[in-house]
Order: structure tokens, then sequence, then C-alpha cells
């Protein structure tokens, strides 16, 4: 029989630290956690998704609306004013770093949020399988870990493959949206999303124009001090045939 493997195949974009969580921080995966972190069948990891796993967003929601989906929501600030100002859609954080996932939460109580839901796993592994085929409406990728040195660029989170995984998860016609402040991550990003048949531009020219939905948060004024330009990417999921 062949033996199960005990680690994943592919390298993943992050690594998970462990750290001291704060009263509050705890606190929100006591209290918190029921109301709007999803309880996910795992696989191989403490951030994988199992296989067989399946979410259901008429379920998680309570209803029928657009689905749109933040890959890497750090402390939450994006989603959370996006969540709030659009309470006819629905919201989806993934995050594996657990003291984002609770300041998200407590942040998302406070501010009377109830259609954002936050999953703690490998990005991937939910858009390859976790979520319906065609869920998201738009799926978001905002400042990604850049991985800089040369050795780590493996673990980039966009590269050659991972626009199967955005397409599948995304509808006909949904728009992946991308933003950083590494130029080279940004060419890597074009070029590998610009090679995918199931993708095509949605912008004019050679970047973007910034997304006025994305609020400014703290990575995006680290990048502007440092003196580094914002670079947007737009694609749109080609029809299925």
């Amino acid at each position: 029989m062949p033996e199960i493997p005990v680690f994943r195949e592919e390298p993943v974009s992050f690594v998970r630290r462990s750290g001291r969580m704060s009263q509050a921080q705890d606190r929100a995966f006591e209290e918190l956690a029921p109301r709007y972190l999803i309880d996910v069948q795992r696989g191989l990891a403490s951030t994988s998704v199992h296989a067989e796993a399946r979410m259901n967003p008429t379920l998680e929601y309570g209803r029928d609306a657009r689905l749109f989906v933040e890959i890497g929501s750090g402390q939450g600030h994006a989603i959370i004013s996006a969540a709030s100002s659009r309470p006819d859609d629905d919201f989806l954080a993934i995050e594996v770093f657990r003291a984002g996932l609770a300041r998200t939460m407590l942040d998302a109580d406070k501010a009377g949020v109830r259609n954002l839901r936050l999953v703690e796993a490998n990005a991937p592994e939910v858009l390859d399988s976790y979520l319906p085929e065609g869920a998201a409406s738009e799926v978001w990728i905002f400042f990604p870990d850049p991985w800089h040195k040369t050795r780590h660029t493996k673990r980039r989170l966009v590269r050659t493959g991972f626009g199967d995984s955005a397409a599948r998860a995304l509808e006909d016609g949904g728009l992946l949206r991308l933003a950083t402040d590494w130029e080279d991550y940004a060419l890597q990003m074009r070029e590998v999303l610009d090679g995918e048949p199931q993708f095509e531009r949605a912008f004019e020219g050679e970047w973007a124009q910034r997304y006025d939905g994305r609020v400014m948060t703290a990575f995006e004024r680290k990048g502007i001090a440092k003196g580094r330009d914002i670079r947007d990417l737009v694609y749109r999921r080609t029809p299925r045939a």
C-alpha cells in the first residue's frame, strides 16, 4: 500500500508563527467564532481543507447573495469596510494567522457586520474544492506576501497553476482583483494571468486603475512610505465552455 503523505506536496504562501494571544483575542475565538468562523474539516495540516469538505454559502449566510472572497485578509480592515457598506452582498475572508482572525471578528462584531464569514485555511485549497464551483463574484488578493528573496519566490501565491484555482471559484464574468507594492511580483502576476486562457484583462494600458472599493490599509501605507508604487490588476473570468 502507498504511504499516506504527512506534508503538503506544494509549498504554501505563508509560515505560521506561534505567538501568545491576548485576552481579547482569546475572547474572540471563544465568543465570536461560532458566529463568524466556519468550522472546516481538515486534511493533512492544521490549515488544510479535507478533499471532501464543501462550503454551502446559502446555509452559512442564511440567504442567496453575491459572494466576495478576500485571500489574506490580515486584520480585516478591507473586508469589514466592504461588508459594512454593502449589506446586500456576502463576504468571505480567508486567513491563516489567528491574531488577524481574532482582530477581524472583534472589529466586525463592533461594527455590527453580519454578512461576513472567515475561514482559517490555505487559500488555494479553499478555491480548489471547498467553495462551490463558480460561487464567487469576485476574488481579491491585496498585498500578498511578496517573498522577495529569490530562493523564496516559489512560495508566492500567484504562480503558475494559480489561475486554475481562481477560475474554478469564480462565476463566468467574475473578477479577480490584485494589488501589490512589489514591482517584480506585479510583473509575475501579470505574466501568469495573461497566460491563462480562463482569464482576460479587464483593464487597459500597463496597469489597472486603483480599485476604489479597497480601503487604504497599513500594508498600502507602508509601501507608499517606502517609495514603492502600488500596482493594481483586474482580470475577468471567461465563459465556461
